[in-house]
């Protein structure tokens, strides 16, 4: 039994293939079908991305989606190469490579066995919870300037010019101002001609994939009319065959160098995995494991790169047609690897005439398709600090280049955690007349502050990182006060953790406090932060009767305790209106210990 759970555990594919119908096996194969042509053409194109010839985004097209079904708990998710990890891949091997085409080469390979093995030790490790370090803004700012940066890549190709490579979208639009001379009409228009095509063919409701069409009419269009011989570049002989068992290898020096690349590109394709397969569980009724994920998509990155693959995750265009097509289960991978098998096999002459500018069009037309606006405008209206970040990320990636740009939106989001974490929303409480409860003066026309209490309500954790902030704010806010005080009540219903430090915070403010003839009261503090105060000994410095059940228990037991002349005369209608006959609780009760 136990040996039955484990495996069910580590392989999520038992969990549907005792139930694996028919049924299921005509809807995969329609699927993987469909997406295997959409596949081919657009894997060969990403791979001009990663700066390798386009048979390695075949390979990328063919291990991954073996592998990745005997391991992924993702029943739609459509795997292969992306466009966003090519960029990263060519910004990052780039630096490396110094120059050598060959070399370049070499270290793609390693860089994706990187990948996968950081994935897969991730997984082991159970980290799948480091998907929390990018946050949606900095997807969406990364995103964007990743899609303007290969739209842009991709210009030369469009055009016909002989730009260099760059990751740097500045460079790059000055290169092509520079070239500006050296466009080639027929290119242009051969290009300028797909993109429509494709444009067009978004729109309208149509069974075959644009990509796929504009790959055979710009084939049929270079042998009717001699495009070859007018200049048009194209792509050439692509090798024929499967491929081959190789052991990617690199020095030292060559390792720690694309280590950054690595573990950058790591967490990006995971957050794409995890984020498609999450959309499509809740979607279908079942639920996707991060950590079974990494592991996945790990396994299928380091086999691949043993075949000559460039990294590979998942798509959000192509599982976006498979689970339209009826996907059912990971299975639909295989039916597309079998398409990417019979090109490899078969089709691979063909693909010869294949125009460059073509391949241009089908990139430009699927990442400028990643950018909406309507993302960026909902960030704004939601939390305006969220869409800071992103076009903080939008920026820096530009200006800076791929790796540098994910990994400071990355720092500054983590930056951004700490900087609320150190600053916890605090609101200052009043009382609703005629009841027991107590609301945000700021937010609730009818609450008014109560006389000689100030009454806080503190949100979040008061731990290292916000104890400085608290204490000046409770002790400003105590000695701001418009009316004399004889107590400050915080109410902890919502203080999630306490650590030493903030306790040493408390009993320095309930001294200061003291000092100034004020006491200072708690209510409401949870389980976990009740026995900080406890085993602290701030519960028995300050006594039983500080802390209370609520805040109507914290006032009345104040109020209680003066009398008109402390209170300035001044809390006889009040006392009037909360100190009414009931129950009271002992405080050593409310607080959860025995006296």
């Amino acid at each position: 039994m136990r040996m039955g759970q484990w495996l069910r555990s580590s392989l999520p594919l038992l969990a549907w293939l005792p139930e694996y119908s028919r049924a299921n096996a005509r809807d995969d194969l329609r699927a993987g079908l469909t997406v295997g042509v959409i596949l081919v053409p657009q894997s060969m194109a990403y791979a001009v991305i990663a700066g390798v010839p386009p048979i390695y985004g075949l390979y990328a097209a063919l291990v991954p989606l073996l592998v990745y079904p005997l391991l992924g708990s993702s029943r739609q998710l459509a795997a292969g190469p992306i466009a966003i990890d090519m960029l990263i891949v060519a910004a990052g091997v780039g630096l490396v490579a110094a120059g050598d085409p060959d070399r370049y080469l070499a270290l793609v390979f390693v860089l994706t066995a990187m990948v996968g093995l950081t994935q897969l030790l991730m997984g082991m490790a159970r980290l799948g919870f480091l998907v929390s370090l990018l946050a949606r803004p900095v997807i969406v700012g990364f995103v964007w300037a990743a899609a303007l940066i290969i739209a842009f890549s991709q210009v030369g190709a469009l055009t016909g010019m002989d730009l260099p490579r760059s990751g740097y979208l500045v460079v790059m639009v000055r290169d092509l101002i520079l070239n500006a001379s050296a466009l080639h009409t027929p290119t242009l228009a051969l290009g300028a001609g797909a993109m429509a095509v494709l444009l067009v063919l978004r729109r309208v409701r149509h069974f075959l994939p644009g990509s796929l069409v504009v790959v055979v009419a710009g084939i049929v269009a270079v042998r009717f009319f001699g495009l070859g011989d007018l200049g048009v570049e194209l792509l050439g002989e692509v090798p024929a065959g499967l491929p081959s068992l190789t052991l990617p290898l690199a020095s030292a020096e060559e390792l720690r160098d694309l280590l950054p690349t690595a573990l950058t590109l790591a967490l990006v394709q995971f957050m794409t995995v995890i984020s498609l397969g999450r959309m499509y569980a809740v979607r279908h009724g079942y639920r996707v494991d991060p950590n079974r994920e990494l592991m996945a998509i790990g396994a299928a990155n380091l086999v691949a790169s043993l075949f000559r693959s460039v990294p590979a995750s998942g798509s959000l265009s192509r599982t976006a047609v498979n689970e339209q097509a009826g996907a059912r289960t990971p299975l639909a991978n295989w039916a597309a690897a079998g398409v990417v098998v019979a090109t490899l096999l078969v089709l691979t002459p063909l693909f010869m005439d294949l125009p460059i500018a073509v391949l241009a069009a089908i990139i430009i037309v699927a990442v400028l398709g990643m950018i909406r606006p309507s993302e960026v405008l909902y960030l704004w209206r939601a939390k305006p600090r969220d869409g800071r970040l992103a076009l903080f990320t939008f920026v820096v990636t530009l200006l800076l280049g791929i790796r540098e740009g994910i990994l400071l939106g990355i720092a500054a989001s983590a930056f951004a955690l700490l900087f609320r974490l150190s600053r916890p929303h605090v609101v200052e409480l009043g009382h609703l007349p005629g009841t027991r409860l107590y609301r945000d003066l700021r937010r609730s026309k009818l609450a008014s502050p109560v006389e000689s209490i100030l009454l806080l309500r503190l949100s979040g954790g008061f731990s290292f990182l916000s104890s400085d902030y608290l204490r000046a704010f409770i002790l400003e806010r105590a000695r701001g006060a418009a009316r004399p005080l004889r107590a400050v009540v915080l109410d902890g219903i919502t203080i999630n953790d306490l650590d030493t430090t903030a306790v040493s915070a408390l009993d320095e403010i309930a001294g200061i406090l003291e000092d100034e003839g004020i006491e200072l009261h708690f209510t409401a503090l949870i389980g976990p932060v009740r026995d900080v105060v406890l085993r602290s000994g701030l519960y028995g410095r300050l006594g039983r009767d500080h802390f209370h059940r609520s805040p109507h228990q914290a006032v009345k037991y104040i109020l209680a305790r003066l009398d008109e002349e402390d209170a300035g005369g001044r809390l006889e209608d009040y006392k009037e209106e909360v100190l009414r006959d009931e129950p009271d609780e002992p405080a050593e009760e409310s607080f959860g210990v025995r006296a």
